[in-house]
């Protein structure tokens, strides 16, 4: 009999291991397997169990609402919090047009100021914006008030390189206002283009400046005839100059060089300036493109009414017209085609308005019927000055120009002398200044001629 006092534990597990170390000596293999069947049933029951939890997709789902407490994060906690409102500036720009007010031009610009609408309406400086020619590009600054805060304005009070800059500024003492003139900045640009049709057409197909296609044909004007003579085909290059203020391009420059193509014959020219002397265009080859007379009076224009017999669109019957016609709208800049003195300014019976030039070797200038005149008898003029401008006065049926060229004293179609006139050469003293121009133009010329055929591309 095994005691149940605690004293006795001792003794019962010395016993007990030793009988057990006497049965594995006797009986090893019978022990072993009852262990085995042991550890066996165990892990079998264990598998047995897990199949019999509850399968969760079949255990009862209950919805909860339960209403939550949001009274500490009211008002009073979002008062605490500061956050400052962001401030805003907002931009917009815009042209001045011809009928703008100061509160048509505010209005379109997005600016609601009452103050500022009264300081341009009552500032004799900030009305400029709304007097000479339109156009004038106007940039502002408002508040998220949109109220004015900046307003600049550029614009070309004439043709020259300069541009005028009108600023206005708000401030604690109200509204400032600067007016100043500042340079130009000229820039490169490069453009290559094929006629199709005219050379109008193929200049505005590249988005070249009506100022630059002007040009081209002024300066091609003694070699190629743009109104008979172009070619499907035919191609040009050009590099010009880009004015620009406060990166703002404001028009288009001088071109500097060009090239055109026309009918397999090529036809080029480099603009160069002799020190203390006017710029021309001369060929690449050294020769002067310039020549004594420019090829028309009108930078470009369509020849109404040619030199020789013709009908008199007043008398009714056939009369030499000793001169030329050109179409052009009233108002179109009349110029010397050479240089020269002028002899005669004022009314000429049925010429109306009409101015004389006389240049060198005897040879004079007539042109008849002008709106204005804009030089006095006695003056000196340049090739290309401007006289005055076409109108309609006189014997004449609607506005043109009638040009007469008179070599002492014998009338001459000028669109032959024009062609037949003498070259003016670059002087030997500034050869090897035109060589080293003229080098680098023909780089600039073979890149446009790259942006050309890519564009064709």
């Amino acid at each position: 009999m095994i005691s149940n006092r605690p004293d006795s534990l001792p003794q019962l597990a010395r016993s007990s291991s030793s009988l057990l170390v006497r049965g594995l000596t006797r009986h090893p293999r019978r022990i072993m397997l009852g262990v085995g069947a042991v550890l066996l049933g165990t892990g079998v029951t264990a598998f047995g169990i897990a199949p019999l939890a509850p399968d969760a997709a079949n255990l009862p789902v209950r919805q909860v609402i339960e209403a939550l407490d949001t009274a500490p994060l009211g008002a009073p906690l979002l008062n605490d919090l500061s956050v400052p409102a962001a401030s805003l500036t907002l931009f917009r720009s815009d042209q001045v047009r011809r009928d703008d007010t100061a509160q048509s031009l505010l209005q379109r610009l997005g600016v609601a100021d009452s103050a500022a609408l009264a300081f341009l309406r009552d500032d004799a400086t900030a009305r400029q914006l709304f007097t000479g020619r339109p156009g004038k590009l106007v940039t502002v600054e408002t508040n998220d008030h949109h109220e004015l805060q900046r307003l600049s304005a550029r614009w070309l009070p004439d043709d020259g390189r300069q541009f005028q800059r009108l600023v206005i500024t708000s401030g604690p003492q109200g509204y400032n206002v600067q007016l100043e003139t500042a340079e130009l900045t000229p820039s490169v640009r490069l453009a290559g283009g094929v006629i199709n049709s005219s050379l109008f057409a193929a200049t505005d197909a590249i988005g070249l400046p009506d100022g630059v296609a002007v040009q081209l044909a002024e300066i091609f004007a003694s070699d190629i005839d743009f109104r008979r003579n172009l070619r499907q085909g035919d191609h040009f290059s050009v590099v010009y100059e880009s004015l620009e203020a406060d990166g703002e391009t404001m028009r288009a420059g001088r071109v500097l060089s060009a090239e055109f193509i026309n009918d397999g014959r090529k036809h080029d020219a480099v603009w160069f300036e002799e020190p203390g002397q006017k710029g021309a265009y001369y060929g690449f080859d050294g020769q002067s493109s310039r020549k004594s007379y420019l090829g028309s009076p009108l930078e470009f224009s369509r020849v109404s009414s040619g030199y020789g017999m013709r009908f008199h669109p007043i008398s009714g019957r056939q009369k030499a017209h000793l001169g030329v016609d050109y179409a052009a709208p009233t108002g179109t800049p009349v110029r010397t085609i050479g240089d020269g003195v002028v002899s005669f300014a004022g009314w000429k019976g049925g010429y109306g308005n009409a101015i004389e030039v006389t240049h060198r070797d005897n040879q004079t200038t007539l042109f008849a019927h002008l709106s204005r005149i804009d030089v006095r008898k006695g003056q000196k003029v340049s090739q290309g000055d401007r006289l005055g401008a076409v109108g309609s006065t006189g014997a004449s049926t609607g506005p043109h120009l009638h040009f007469e060229f008179r070599d002492r004293g014998v009338h001459r179609d000028p669109l032959e002398i024009a062609r037949q006139s003498e070259n003016i050469p670059v002087s030997p003293t500034f050869r090897a200044r035109f060589e080293a121009v003229a080098q680098s133009q023909r780089q600039h010329l073979a890149a446009a001629a790259t942006v050309q055929q890519a564009s064709a591309e």
